[in-house]
């Protein structure tokens, strides 16, 4: 669309207007250098007054629960290896997660993470020391996730934003409570951003020398004064279940995957992968 639209431009609801921003440079400006201006929420969501207390409440809360401290890292590997353990009350048994990541996870990473040398052998057991012994390996897993969550693109239309004031943006004049469609679907494929963005390519998120390389245009939790809370925590839980995954179990599927068939599919405002069977192999330390 933003190809052909350009990157700002509107369509209507019947006689309601809706704004649609398009590609990282777009985006970043709405929801970054101006984002009080583009705060506001639909009616179903809060917004003014009452928005900024709930959201200092949950961050508060997240806060108590220990999100960014060692604690809750620790609770959840604790839980992650509870999962182990119920996968291995099913060995040798096909199971279908519906979830495309484990597998993205398991083509690409299996190969590296486990080099079957004496070192790595003896320390699987151990957890996530394999991840501290060896940063190029955790930097590699962490470019993996970080590209599943770009490739994957759950959530392409962002949930919709409205101007809180009338709003110069762009030449632009947009009205007070307008609603605008930040497309996070165009930043996380803008060409401009990413080398292959159609392809799924871990590059994207490693430099020259294979350390790990952020990237402004990721923006799966979107940005700006409205991205979700749940962000840190979310990343958190995303490694070290998917890493514990990995430790413990050699991941098989009869089904022979191509580039097609990881392509997510849209249903609704929400992408979602494709059906599958997957079998999970526990490894021998």
């Amino acid at each position: 669309m933003g190809s052909r639209y350009g990157p700002v431009f509107t369509f209507y609801f019947g006689q309601r207007p809706v704004v649609v921003l398009s590609g990282y440079l777009a985006v970043k400006e709405a929801l970054v250098d101006q984002a009080e201006d583009f705060s506001g929420r639909g009616v179903v969501f809060s917004n003014g007054e009452r928005w900024k207390q709930l959201r200092r409440f949950s961050l508060s809360t997240l806060r108590n629960f220990g999100m960014g401290k060692r604690s809750i890292e620790e609770r959840i590997q604790e839980e992650a290896q509870c999962l182990v353990e119920a996968i291995r009350k099913y060995e040798q048994r096909l199971i279908d997660p519906r979830n495309i990541l484990v597998q993205a996870v398991s083509n690409v990473i299996c190969s590296v993470f486990f080099a079957g040398t004496e070192t790595v052998s003896t320390t699987l057991r151990h957890g996530f020391l394999i991840l501290m012994k060896y940063p190029e390996i955790q930097a590699y897993m962490d470019a993996v996730i970080h590209e599943i969550q770009r490739f994957s693109d759950v959530i392409p239309m962002n949930v919709p934003h409205t101007v809180i004031k009338d709003t110069t943006f762009r030449g632009f004049t947009i009205p007070k409570g307008t609603s605008v469609f930040p497309m996070l679907c165009t930043v996380l494929r803008d060409p401009s951003q990413f080398a292959t963005p159609d392809k799924f390519n871990p590059g994207h998120f490693l430099d020259k020398s294979g350390s790990f390389k952020k990237s402004d245009a990721f923006m799966p939790f979107s940005t700006g004064k409205r991205v979700c809370l749940g962000e840190g925590l979310a990343r958190m839980e995303l490694f070290l279940f998917l890493t514990t995954i990995l430790q413990n179990f050699t991941l098989k599927s009869d089904t022979q995957f191509t580039e097609c068939d990881i392509s997510p599919r849209m249903t609704g405002f929400a992408n979602v992968p494709i059906d599958y069977q997957m079998s999970f192999i526990p490894r021998v330390a």
